[in-house]
């Protein structure tokens, strides 16, 4: 009975999956991302640019106007970063939990620190709403969304729909829904005596109802928001990573657990259009539907994410490092989060296990690193050790540069030719819109290069033909569309000076320039 219902079911999944989201490409992607899984947006036809290839054959002469190299310096562009907590699963820094230093002081710290780029919560669901039909946020959030706005950060953040840090006091369901929906004792909790952990039935219609309002209230405050850097998928289990460890799931059967993640996973990813939501890439151990989860998540357009790096699945490290290209990763470590340089053990050559972690990061040519909570062992860490942080602000994600620009005779006009190459470790996650504008705004051209190009460590032309007579100087510059109508603008990572608004400026030759080379 049950292996048909679990049939069924998986019939009528794919099914519900096929109308919520994209029907694109055959593949399991949990078992190895597929490379022919296609991407959940493109520019529209309109608005592609010719990408070439550009042959000798097809102009009447050319010269190359501009050629630039690659910076080594960190650059603040979305869609990467290194990321520090001013909430995790177990609360703010130790010093605020202890009541040493405010909440204030600790988001303030936090936020000041040279290296971060990102501001992450990670809360439970009491922690943003405590009562039906509104959100009541706990302080940390308009601290750390007030310190981002003035420092020119952003923020992502983690609602927990379970969470074992607290328990057996406190569950993260919020107080009006805790008599409502049944919550199950899975286990004892080591240390707590007969004390056990507690897991809702997700299935239950007060939860699912009650999730429901709770998935609209957030993207109400925070979809789209340009601040909002993305938003971590509300999974199954203990902190939302997806499993309750070698715990069983509170379930009467598998077919019931996956519908029911199932379910919530399309309507998430319904709800968000414009804001990426990240899913956790855990192996099923809890046996609740992940394979279907990421499968649909990533199909979806879904950035990946970890919450380890070194103890973990090879199938979860194959995931990330083969993850289609416009796909974004986010990396944490939680084993060493304090940053206590007098507990890092060092190895046969002098490194430590911290930067040993860190450095396995463009490894999978990921984007995203956490610091965690802890502000002043952070700085001393850097202090002592700064080549981890180094090495990944100027590796990790995409680092963009017009690497050449080529001016070319053609149809009894000019076209410019835009290589763009990208240094970093991974592909753009997103698609890349490229803007050509004259200084006076009079000629004002854009286009949009394929998504997730250049990959990481690769280039891609594209090109744009000009009007007639069009002479002097024109201005390149580069935005990111990390989800459909959201773009952002990004730095050049070049060692060429850019302009006050972030363009290069392309300096145009004259018809009768004696560089024009043709048949050489």
């Amino acid at each position: 009975m049950l292996e048909r219902e679990t049939t069924e079911m998986r019939r009528r999944d794919l099914l519900k999956a096929a109308v919520l989201l994209p029907a694109l490409a055959q593949g399991n992607i949990a078992t190895g991302i597929a490379q022919d899984c296609n991407c959940a947006f493109t520019p529209p036809v309109g608005d592609r640019l010719d990408q070439g290839p550009f042959d000798i054959d097809q102009d009447q002469g050319w010269q190359t106007v501009l050629f630039t190299t690659p910076s080594e310096r960190p650059l603040r562009n979305p869609g990467l970063g290194l990321v520090g907590y001013a909430w995790e699963e177990g609360g703010p820094s130790l010093a605020a939990r202890a009541g040493r230093e405010s909440l204030e002081r600790h988001v303030e710290k936090i936020s000041s620190l040279p290296f971060v780029d990102v501001l992450y919560i990670r809360c439970d669901w009491r922690n943003v709403q405590s009562r039906t039909g509104r959100l009541d946020l706990d302080p940390v959030w308009a601290l750390t969304l007030d310190a981002a706005k003035r420092k020119g950060l952003r923020v992502a953040f983690r609602v927990q729909l379970s969470n074992e840090s607290f328990q057996p006091e406190q569950v993260a369901l919020p107080p009006f829904l805790r008599d409502r929906v049944p919550l199950v004792a899975i286990g004892r909790i080591p240390g707590k005596g007969n004390a056990e952990y507690r897991e809702p039935r997700y299935d239950h219609p007060e939860f699912q109802k009650a999730f429901a309002e709770l998935n609209d209230l957030l993207a109400a405050e925070f979809e789209g928001n340009p601040l909002i850097e993305w938003m971590d998928l509300m999974q199954y289990g203990f902190w939302g990573e997806g499993h309750t460890s070698n715990y069983p799931n509170p379930f009467p059967d598998f077919a019931t657990a996956r519908r029911t993640f199932v379910s919530m996973t399309a309507r998430q990813l319904e709800t968000w259009k414009r804001t990426p939501v990240a899913v956790n890439t855990q192996p099923d151990i809890s046996n609740v539907g992940n394979r279907a989860v990421i499968d649909m998540a990533v199909r979806a357009g879904a950035w990946m994410r970890s919450d380890s790096i070194i103890v973990e699945e090879p199938v979860q490290i194959d995931e990330l490092a083969n993850r289609p290209p416009w796909i974004a990763a986010i990396m944490e470590d939680g084993y060493l989060r304090q940053y206590d340089t007098q507990k890092l053990k060092l190895d046969a050559v002098g490194i430590n296990e911290l930067e040993n972690y860190m450095l396995h990061v463009p490894d999978l040519r990921a984007n995203y690193w956490g610091l965690w909570t802890e502000a002043d062992s952070l700085a001393h860490y850097n202090e002592m050790f700064p080549r981890g942080f180094d090495r990944l602000r100027t590796s990790i994600g995409y680092r963009l540069r017009p690497s050449w620009v080529w001016q070319r005779k053609r149809y009894g006009a000019f076209e410019l030719i835009v290589c763009v190459s990208n240094s970093g470790t991974a592909g753009v996650p997103g698609v890349l819109w490229l803007n050509l504008e004259s200084p006076d705004k009079k000629l004002s051209l854009r286009g949009a290069l394929d998504s997730g190009h250049p990959h990481g460590g690769g280039l891609r032309q594209a090109s744009f033909l000009l009007p007639k007579d069009c002479n002097g100087k024109v201005l390149l510059s580069a935005e990111l569309e990390i989800r459909p109508g959201m773009k952002k603008p990004i730095a050049w990572a070049c060692e060429q000076p850019v302009n006050a608004d972030g363009s290069v400026t392309v300096e145009l030759k004259s018809e009768n320039d004696r560089g024009w080379r043709k048949g050489v």
